[in-house]
């Protein structure tokens, strides 16, 4: 055996992490800190484990999320704003052999994205859904969005956000878990080892959901945005447990078709 055979084997015993193979070589784009890469690393593991990469087809719109076709390497589909879960029906009604998920930030997926959430949860397409939510529109200026805190500001409502003015937050995926055509919600966040390996449970969950025709797997991925709240990465990660967590509680709030968490 050679010295470089022996070293390779070594390699291999000692190694703790390897990124997926799924991921291409771009370096990602995203703010230091930010959640999106460590989704995006989460999904494309359990692409690869399940080895499905070339029967998987993701969809994203615009926003932080449309990025994602730079950075994975399966098909992928962008949609127009919001659009993401009318798109994800059509590819999975022509193609239903496929493992089809949406990538959905939260002023695309709970505004202006409302409407073809709703109804595709309720009409309980075989689907994915991963939706980030960092309580601001990030990309665009960090403007208030649906699931915006009470007094939490942003570039519009500057002075924070004033519920008799511009009404309280949509906790979308509280919503979404009364619908009868989704089977699975959870809530899930990627700050800290522990729940990072709790988000690729649910991740992994919600595909193996989709190879047995389940219908909608609906995954909530609370987040910083620490350029739009405008703090540190540590910083932003701390105001999220203090502020985001007691109102969008972690957890599974809908398993196996039943509600557990209200």
């Amino acid at each position: 055996m050679s010295e470089i055979e022996l070293k390779d084997i070594i390699k291999k015993e000692n190694l703790v992490y390897e990124r997926s193979k799924v991921m291409t070589d771009n370096v990602l784009s995203f703010c230091p800190g930010c959640g999106h890469g460590t989704a995006h690393r989460l999904v494309a593991e359990v692409i690869e484990e399940m080895d499905i990469q070339s029967e998987t087809i993701g969809v994203s719109p615009v926003g932080c999320s449309v990025l994602m076709y730079n950075f994975m390497d399966i098909d992928m589909q962008q949609a127009a704003h919001g659009r993401a879960p009318a798109v994800a029906t059509a590819i999975k009604r022509v193609m239903p052999e496929k493992f089809v998920f949406t990538y959905q930030g939260d002023g695309d997926l709970a505004a202006i994205g409302t409407a073809e959430t709703i109804h595709a949860c309720n009409r309980g397409e075989n689907i994915t859904i991963i939706f980030i939510n960092n309580g601001i529109y990030g990309m665009t200026g960090g403007q208030m969005a649906p699931t915006t805190l009470p007094g939490m500001p942003a570039s519009t409502c500057p002075f924070g956000r004033d519920v008799e003015i511009m009404g309280n937050p949509l906790k979308i995926t509280e919503l979404i878990s009364q619908l009868a055509g989704v089977y699975y919600v959870t809530r899930q966040s990627v700050h800290t080892p522990r729940n990072v390996r709790s988000a690729k449970k649910a991740i992994k969950k919600a595909f193996e959901n989709q190879k047995l025709n389940r219908g909608v797997s609906f995954i909530e991925i609370v987040s910083n945005c620490n350029s739009g709240w405008k703090l540190s990465p540590v910083a932003a990660n701390k105001w999220m447990e203090e502020n985001m967590f007691p109102f969008y509680p972690l957890g599974d709030i809908k398993v196996d078709g039943e509600i557990v968490s209200k």
